[in-house]
């Protein structure tokens, strides 16, 4: 094992749930720790839907991708995933990519979770040239974007399908739309932007006090934003039918049955946008 993974390793803080390991757990994946678990025991104890939640999720980004692919997009910024690991062998986000695009897509992860990006690099990267994984942070965006593998490994001289699902991590709305801009603006021409956002949305009133309590417990920076602001994010920009909808309501497929009954149960909207 290389000396930057040794270290990822060493400074992994196992005892404290992310919301990445989090949506790994609920969605049945390998790549998190027991704080991870327990907190979607907590959850589920609470508002018995985050499973169900994360698989919507995890089918909302497959759509999004094959639908991309569809349109002869060959490569992928993605960034805060987590790189799920619970789909079958084949069926991960970047497998998604390669159905029905003829080219050979590229796939760029970002994440911000040593654990993430150490499995990922070992697990991922030894078997393909076509998929890299790189440690960034949102809230750092022009790090981000000055890296030499995410300034060499994408085109960007062409369109590029550019997926911000990181978005639980930008509380700061003034920094948000800053982040929102610099990717439109740094993407060519004809390229998408794909946003997924967690709301309180669809959150029943009498739920909302322990939700509440157990996110200031568990996970107290999370951005949490109405339909309207999530809308503000993407102010400008033209959005593919059907629009920022709830992710179930994302061009939904027979197959994808999660929250599909309800919703507003998935508590994340979505949208994908034409960069002009």
């Amino acid at each position: 094992m290389h000396q930057r993974a040794v270290r990822n390793l060493a400074s992994l803080e196992t005892t404290q749930a992310r919301i990445t390991r989090i949506f790994d757990a609920a969605a049945g994946g390998k790549n998190h720790f027991l704080a991870d678990k327990d907190t979607v025991r907590h959850f589920d104890q609470a508002a018995p839907a985050l499973t169900t939640a994360a698989r919507a999720v995890l089918d909302f980004l497959t759509r999004v991708i094959r639908h991309l692919s569809a349109e002869g997009v060959d490569q992928y910024l993605i960034v805060g995933s987590g790189i799920p690991t619970g789909p079958a062998a084949g069926q991960a986000l970047h497998d998604a990519a390669r159905q029905g695009c003829e080219a050979q897509p590229r796939v760029l992860y970002v994440e911000n979770n040593p654990m993430v990006v150490t499995m990922a690099q070992a697990t991922i990267e030894p078997f393909t040239d076509l998929v890299r994984v790189v440690e960034g942070d949102i809230r750092e965006i022009d790090e981000v974007l000055r890296d030499r593998v995410v300034r060499t490994f994408i085109d960007w001289d062409r369109p590029v399908a550019v997926l911000l699902l990181s978005t639980y991590s930008l509380n700061d709305d003034e920094y948000a739309h800053y982040v929102v801009k610099r990717l439109r603006h740094t993407a060519a021409g004809g390229s998408f932007l794909g946003l997924l956002h967690t709301t309180f949305d669809g959150i029943p009133a009498e739920l909302l006090p322990a939700i509440r309590d157990l996110l200031a417990m568990t996970l107290p920076h999370l951005a949490i934003r109405s339909k309207d602001e999530v809308a503000a994010l993407l102010e400008g920009l033209d959005l593919l039918a059907p629009g920022l909808v709830w992710v179930p309501d994302w061009r939904p497929c027979d197959d994808d049955l999660a929250c599909r009954e309800e919703p507003t149960t998935s508590g994340n909207y979505g949208a994908v946008a034409r960069i002009p």
